[in-house]
């Protein structure tokens, strides 16, 4: 015979879970309406906006953009160019990870290291990106190494910045109890700060590659 307090606790995990679904379906119900309603502004502006400039060079209609974007998506030279860039991108984001991640790490445990990097870094992500473009192209030459470098040091610095909140953020008290139980150096990166940390990162990574797309030249 089952005891009644597994049934409860049965009915009770149920019943939580029936609730956690439905109070999430809800939810994404009412965000699909939102960003439906932001859609529909945003598109109703643009209308209005056309409506007033009778221009479709400085201001074309939603519907006339949407006509001329599936004619233009179909030119296989436009796809290409489309691939070259986006592979431009996603090369420049993978090197910001492998810079900004590591460093992001040492100086978010690190108080030597803070103190070191936080100066240049705080230097030089006030220096406007188009700044850079002259040097670049003297480091580089001409092609992929000026544009694939001017995204990565767009990129490495929202990951950095990150990254170090991340693992300042973390309760001391899960470093204590690690070390509590035996746990070393690597075992708390592996086991704590990394876990903790990625959040964050992952935040950094979104804002580096809304820049990454701002940097393309």
């Amino acid at each position: 015979m089952e005891p009644v307090g597994d049934k409860a606790r049965f009915y009770n995990s149920r019943n939580t879970r029936l609730m956690r679904e439905k109070v999430m379906g809800a939810f994404g119900q009412k965000q699909l309406l939102y960003r439906l309603i932001t859609i529909a502004f945003v598109f109703g502006v643009w209308q209005l906006a056309a409506n007033h400039y009778h221009s479709e060079f400085m201001m074309p209609s939603p519907w006339k953009t949407m006509v001329t974007f599936t004619s233009v998506v179909q030119d296989p030279e436009v796809v290409k160019n489309l691939m070259i860039t986006l592979k431009r991108v996603l090369t420049g984001f993978l090197y910001a990870l492998m810079i900004g991640v590591p460093l992001g790490f040492l100086m978010g445990y690190s108080k030597t290291a803070l103190q070191l990097f936080d100066p240049l870094i705080d230097s030089l992500r006030q220096i406007p990106i188009m700044a850079w473009v002259p040097l670049t192209i003297v480091w580089f030459g001409l092609g992929d190494g000026p544009t694939i470098f001017l995204i990565a040091f767009a990129g490495v610095f929202p990951i950095v910045l990150n990254t170090v909140a991340g693992v300042q953020n973390i309760s001391r008290d899960y470093y204590n109890a690690a070390r509590s139980m035996g746990a070393g150096p690597w075992s708390i990166f592996a086991h704590i700060i990394v876990p903790a940390s990625l959040p964050d990162i992952l935040i950094g990574g979104r804002v580096a590659v809304g820049l990454g797309w701002m940097s393309v030249i």
